[in-house]
């Protein structure tokens, strides 16, 4: 979990705009699309949402061609990619059917544990404190930073890699 102060506080539940989202993350062909329109990186990569609720998003990363450095291993971009995208997908979900807001990566720290030389699942538990911590952002002007926490295992459920990322959300601004 993240070492933040929302992790003490009720999340707010989620809206209909959210749930569809949700929903969409669970059918394969939109996620596809959605890859090859925003992150064809992904698509390459053949990275897939195995799982997503309110509370936590897990994806999956392969072992091939694709993502393999020379070294016989996943290459570190690529657990980077999948590992945002398990953090990020929680935070569309926290924006969705929101107010305009922006988001984006501020930080990345990464601990490589054991080679990853296997499908790579990663897994963001952070759901319920993301979600407050986009609440805190919309209702003041000021931008909120939130620090989610992605841990990579591989087809043992041995931890590969931790990915700490720390994304910053603010309220877009009227335009004059």
């Amino acid at each position: 979990m993240a070492q933040t102060p929302y992790a003490e506080t009720t999340a707010p539940a989620l809206n209909g705009s959210a749930i569809k989202l949700m929903a969409n993350f669970k059918a394969p062909w939109k996620m596809r699309l959605f890859f090859l329109q925003r992150l064809p990186s992904c698509l390459f990569w053949g990275v897939r949402i195995e799982s997503c609720t309110a509370s936590a998003c897990a994806v999956s990363l392969p072992y091939r061609w694709a993502t393999q450095n020379p070294f016989r291993s996943i290459y570190f971009a690529a657990l980077a990619g999948a590992a945002e995208l398990s953090t990020g997908a929680l935070a569309m979900l926290a924006l969705s059917g929101q107010p305009p807001a922006s988001m984006l990566i501020t930080k990345v720290e990464a601990h490589f544990i054991k080679k990853a030389d296997t499908r790579t699942t990663f897994t963001c538990e952070d759901g319920a404190a993301l979600r407050t911590a986009v609440q805190q952002a919309l209702q003041n002007e000021e931008g909120q930073e939130f620090t989610a926490i992605s841990t990579g295992r591989n087809i043992h459920g041995e931890a590969v890699c931790t990915v700490r990322l720390t994304w910053s959300f603010r309220k877009r601004r009227k335009k004059r």
